[in-house]
């Protein structure tokens, strides 16, 4: 654990407790601010962003759609990830596909990098579970995964050790608040940042305990990637669709689409138990990627679109650095 030397004289107040804002109290707190992290919701975070998200760490395979900086801040952010909770899993991730999308399968294998293909043994040895369902896959060893839920509550839990003080139910504005300001509101920024818009996120959390999986399993699909993500206590959750639209329900057509994909990556999801449907509004710039702004004292961190868990840790360090050094990041940072 890194140890904080306080300076009291150099307060930091956090507008956001999601995870782009927790990442930020976080690194600030450690770094010896006297960091305070307001959040307009309860503990609970439900209406939170994070609260509805996959929680995947996989850099490489967001390399197929994402541009560079993706890749580049994903990457640091692994390390992070790494430091702060060791606990994370790093067991890699998995990309199948059925026959009829082999070509969208081998295009995937083209725009990515560090996997290595397996053959039905091979992915039989990896998930037993998947034994028989299909002839091959591309295994990404160095990824991983983590459970928003729980993670957000860890990641509070090691700002409050560092010295940082949280406070939920704190609808506050950055007029109000001295010294530093960090914005990590999302949608909530639109106030300041008319330009962001909301893509919506669907998922589906599922239960059976006839499926067994260590890793994300990414099916490749028509329309978007299908997600399988193994959650604690037979949990699955299935996702995630990238909407334009900013209503927060699960159509009929998703639904149906994610449980039917779900079922051709093994029959005994058909006989799960569905446990909950739900939304999240995914913050984004015209060209979904991330940027923090500075003005003054007050800096703003958003637009991470479908990447929050990949890169809030490395967007951290960036403005921790511009706080700290004067460090300049020229592909995410902007100055009024």
């Amino acid at each position: 654990m890194l140890q904080t030397t306080k300076r009291p004289d150099s307060p930091v107040s956090i507008i956001g407790a999601g995870i782009a804002g927790a990442w930020q109290a976080l690194l600030f707190a450690q770094a010896g601010h006297a960091v305070t992290l307001h959040e307009r919701g309860d503990e609970a975070m439900t209406d939170a962003t994070s609260h509805w998200a996959g929680g995947m760490l996989a850099p490489y395979c967001e390399a197929e759609i994402a541009e560079p900086i993706i890749s580049r801040l994903g990457l640091r952010s692994l390390d992070l990830w790494r430091r702060e909770l060791p606990d994370t899993p790093f067991n890699g991730s998995l990309v199948v596909a059925h026959p009829r999308e082999r070509n969208d399968f081998e295009r995937f294998a083209r725009m990515t990098e560090h996997h290595r293909r397996l053959d039905a043994a091979g992915l039989a040895a990896l998930e037993p579970s998947l034994e028989g369902r299909f002839r091959d896959a591309l295994f990404f060893p160095a990824e991983g995964h983590v459970e928003p839920r729980r993670v957000l509550p860890k990641l509070h839990e090691r700002i409050k050790a560092a010295g940082g003080t949280i406070k939920f139910c704190s609808d506050v504005t950055a007029n109000e608040l001295d010294g530093i300001v960090i914005d990590c509101r999302g949608l909530g920024a639109r106030d300041e940042q008319p330009e962001l818009r909301g893509v919506k996120g669907e998922m589906i959390l599922i239960e059976t305990d006839e499926v067994q999986l260590a890793r994300p399993v990414r099916l490749i699909h028509p329309r978007w990637p299908l997600y399988v993500i193994p959650r604690e206590n037979d949990l699955f959750m299935l996702g995630a669709t990238s909407i334009e639209a900013e209503d927060t329900g699960v159509s009929v057509r998703s639904a149906l689409e994610l449980l039917g994909a779900a079922y051709t990556v093994h029959p005994a999801f058909g006989e799960a138990r569905i446990v909950e449907f739900g939304s999240g509004l995914r913050p984004a710039f015209p060209d979904n990627l991330p940027r923090i702004g500075i003005r003054d004292r007050k800096i703003s961190v958003n637009g991470l679109y479908r990447h929050g868990f990949l890169i809030a840790p490395a967007l951290a360090e960036l403005t921790l650095a511009y706080v700290e050094r004067g460090q300049i990041d020229n592909e995410v940072m902007q100055c009024a």
